[in-house]
């Protein structure tokens, strides 16, 4: 018969503890590592100015807690994805420029008002905004143009872009204050689509000589000077993800973005260890089954708080810094762990498990998810207690 300890909190637990709130997973965001993260991009970047790319809510960081800090490390310009993101940003950051990248979402005068750059993807967004612009008599109407280099997702053909550079020249309303392309294969140095698309992005923003022009994202601003142009735009590299993940045609990138901090910790909290008999299942579809006795910790984090399911039965967690290795499926709440080998007194009813951080980074747990740390990181779910740790000396 299995052996059950009594769930709940553990006793003399610190009253200031977050978790004691009721949630049982915790969220801790470094906001001095993202800081110093931003540094670290600068100075590769330069002399190119570094934007931050804060869309999906700062990476689902937090777009209040993220969007200050880079505003004091003197960013300027940011990057979100839709104009509902743009609102958002600008009651957090009244005097940034902010460029819109999904584009005009049908509401040209809604951009004048909140100050917002829009990406133009295509050349019926570049007429709406002429005629917006024509129709508000409006001297400047700053919008960037992406101009499709080699992804073939959104972005304006680069015959185009020539076409808008010479109705420019003749006086058509609207300013073009940037221009912009996006890396395919970043994350692979050698890939030669990435000299193919600088070289013919290099040409498009030359026809625009009084705009400043962007093409590196995280894996490109570590590709070299070349494809850093006036702006970069890094995203995933900012909140301590590696561009390259853990592929095997990123390892050379994956070495020079070695220096990036990692940003996020995540706890869970044990709520329930137990003793189990050899050939006990474990969890949904008994996926697991015990090879021997075993005693196993339930933690309460699930699919539901950003843990992939697919990490079922192929992860690990770490418990005072030694592994436990994830044991049958991950549910909605809930996974559970081996801790046969681990001291109990480390493995007590409330103590907790690091999900992501020093013992188990998240470029690693991704790859075993078979997906990349954005993901990760933009699925982690509000329902858990978050600690921002600020900015060294603020």
């Amino acid at each position: 018969m299995d052996a059950v300890e009594a769930t709940g909190a553990a006793a003399g637990g610190d009253p200031a503890d977050p978790l004691l709130d009721g949630a049982a997973s915790l969220i801790t965001v470094d906001l001095d590592a993202l800081a110093r993260n931003y540094r670290r991009l600068r100075s590769l970047s330069a002399p190119a100015t570094v934007a931050g790319v804060v869309k999906a809510d700062a990476y689902g960081l937090g777009l209040e807690a993220v969007a200050p800090v880079l505003w004091n490390e003197n960013c300027r310009d940011f990057f979100v994805a839709t104009p509902g993101e743009a609102e958002r940003l600008r009651r957090i950051l009244p005097d940034a420029t902010i460029f819109v990248l999904g584009g005009l979402h049908g509401a040209p005068a809604a951009f004048a008002t909140l100050g917002l750059v829009p990406v133009l993807n295509s050349m019926d967004e570049v007429e709406t905004w002429r005629r917006f612009a024509r129709a508000a008599r409006r001297d400047r109407a700053p919008a960037a143009l992406h101009v499709d280099t080699g992804m073939n997702r959104l972005g304006l053909d680069p015959e185009d872009a020539a076409r808008i550079a010479r109705d420019d020249l003749a006086g058509a309303p609207g300013t073009v204050v940037l221009v912009m392309s996006h890396l395919a294969c970043a994350e692979s140095p050698g890939d030669p689509a990435n000299p193919a698309q600088r070289d013919l992005f290099r040409r498009v923003a030359a026809l625009f000589p009084r705009a400043r022009a962007s093409l590196a994202n995280s894996g490109g601003v570590f590709l070299g000077a070349g494809y850093a142009f006036d702006l970069t735009r890094p995203g995933i590299a900012l909140y301590g993800g590696d561009p390259a993940g853990k592929s095997a045609a990123g390892r050379e990138l994956g070495a020079r973005s070695g220096e990036m901090l990692p940003v996020v910790r995540w706890h869970g909290r044990i709520l329930q260890v137990r003793a189990v008999d050899a050939g006990a299942g474990i969890g949904y579809g008994a996926t697991f089954r015990a090879p021997g006795p075993m005693r196993i910790a339930t933690v309460g984090v699930g699919y539901a708080d950003g843990y992939p399911r697919a990490l079922s039965n192929r992860s690990y967690a770490t418990i005072g810094g030694r592994r436990a290795p994830l044991v049958g499926r991950v549910s909605m709440d809930l996974l559970t762990l081996d801790i046969t080998g681990l001291p109990p007194d480390a493995c007590r009813v409330g103590a907790m498990a690091e999900l992501i951080g020093p013992g188990r980074d998240i470029d690693a747990l991704a790859s075993d998810a078979g997906t990349i740390a954005y993901e990760v990181l933009t699925g982690l779910s509000r329902r858990g207690s978050r600690v921002y740790r600020p900015p060294a000396g603020g």
